[in-house]
């Protein structure tokens, strides 16, 4: 008997639009379907393989501290969390693995956020080859860029979102500055009677806050959009293929990614990469070996060390940031400025990659959270994620 999309899914294909992609129940299946939105580039892989997930569960059903109240498992917090894929990595092996009966595997998933700190690693390896310098001003790269923004800005303060960008990020709002961002990267459907922009012509129209750069920390997308049109700009070459030479391919990722592109192709590294779980998971362990694998230095060792250990806390403070205490934000990467020297790439939706050098783990969620921001009850993922890291496999 043939199986319908309905039986499948819930809903039909049908009922799935541009206008609505992002939301419950529909996003369970299009945070693995993307492609069928919005136009992709391909971060190819050396040779995409069919992966088998992990025959035995056990770890996910042994009683442990998840930081939630009735949650006395690390399944249970998984499925309250709406958790599409977990993977837990200890010293280079997978040991744990959760996928939700809608999830598929080997689907790329759509990582939000944590796009932009997969961006910054791309950054880095050019940094690295002497095509960026974080010092310089953005309008070395981008001379275009002058009267907006970005016009007095260091590379620097792009990384670190220390921008002074008057810009808000309200994510259900659709008719302000977000929601024209928002279609400008094709990610909602055209508004009758606008004219149509590009990402890149759009980010140019941001203006100055009234304080200076390089104050507090201040989260805003269009910055690693930034990044993305800059790094295209000093090479000459799409995104997509420098990720996939430069990263995707060395560190023998087993499926393609995805990025999501405008009308004219430019990417959206602040939020539009698709990758499965597993590929993310080997991406937060090179970074833990200092950017190596296989006797090949991928990552700059140099880079990786500023990553982890520099950042303002200061400004991260000043930026009221609660969830991380002592945390700090360097180059698109969150640090829990903790003594186990944890840090993470995080996206909305309930987006994860978390890494704890002190105990030699990883860790990925990805997740369909009907919310951009929280969970129903607010638990804290550290506390899960710290509890996992602990805990004896």
């Amino acid at each position: 008997m043939i199986k319908t999309f309905k039986d499948k899914h819930g809903f039909a294909r049908a009922d799935v639009t541009l206008a609505n992609w992002r939301t419950a129940p529909y996003s369970r299946w299009t945070f693995q379907n993307v492609r069928d939105f919005v136009p992709t580039a391909v971060i190819a892989a050396e040779g995409p393989t069919t992966e088998q997930p992990l025959a035995s569960d056990a770890f996910l059903d042994a009683t442990m501290e998840t930081g939630l109240a009735g949650a006395v498992t690390a399944r249970a917090f998984l499925e309250f969390a709406h958790t599409d894929a977990f993977v837990l990595m200890r010293k280079g092996e997978i040991v744990a693995e959760y996928y939700a009966p809608h999830a598929d595997p080997n689907a790329p998933h759509l990582v939000f956020s944590i796009s932009k700190s997969l961006t910054a690693v791309v950054s880095g390896i050019l940094e690295a080859q002497g095509l960026l310098d974080p010092d310089r001003p953005v309008t070395d790269y981008l001379p275009e860029a002058a009267g907006s923004v970005y016009g007095d800005c260091s590379y620097r303060d792009v990384l670190d979102m220390r921008v002074s960008l008057d810009f808000e990020e309200a994510y259900l709002d659709p008719y302000g500055a977000f929601a024209r961002y928002r279609r400008s990267m094709l990610w909602n459907p055209p508004m009758v009677g606008a004219e149509p922009e590009t990402l890149a012509s759009f980010l140019l129209t941001l203006q100055k806050a009234e304080r200076p750069h390089g104050g507090p920390f201040y989260y805003a997308s269009p910055n690693a959009d930034l990044l993305g049109v800059i790094i295209e700009r000093v090479t000459g070459a799409r995104f997509a293929d420098l990720a996939s030479d430069l990263l995707w391919k060395p560190m023998d990722a087993k499926g393609n990614a995805d990025i999501t592109v405008d009308s004219i192709g430019t990417p959206r590294t602040a939020g539009g990469a698709s990758m499965t779980a597993r590929d993310l998971a080997r991406l937060g362990e090179l970074l833990r070996n200092d950017g190596a694998r296989n006797g090949q230095q991928i990552v700059p060792v140099a880079w990786i060390r500023d990553m982890q250990e520099n950042g303002d806390r200061q400004a991260w403070q000043q930026g009221r940031n609660v969830d991380l205490p002592n945390g700090r934000y360097r180059s698109q990467w969150y640090q829990s400025g903790e003594a186990d020297g944890a840090f993470a790439a995080i996206g909305i939706h309930g987006q994860w990659l978390y890494v704890d050098p002190s105990t030699e783990t990883v860790i990925v969620k990805l997740s369909s959270q009907p919310e951009p921001l929280g969970d129903e009850e607010n638990q804290d993922n550290f506390t899960f994620f710290r509890a996992l890291c602990r805990r004896a496999v």
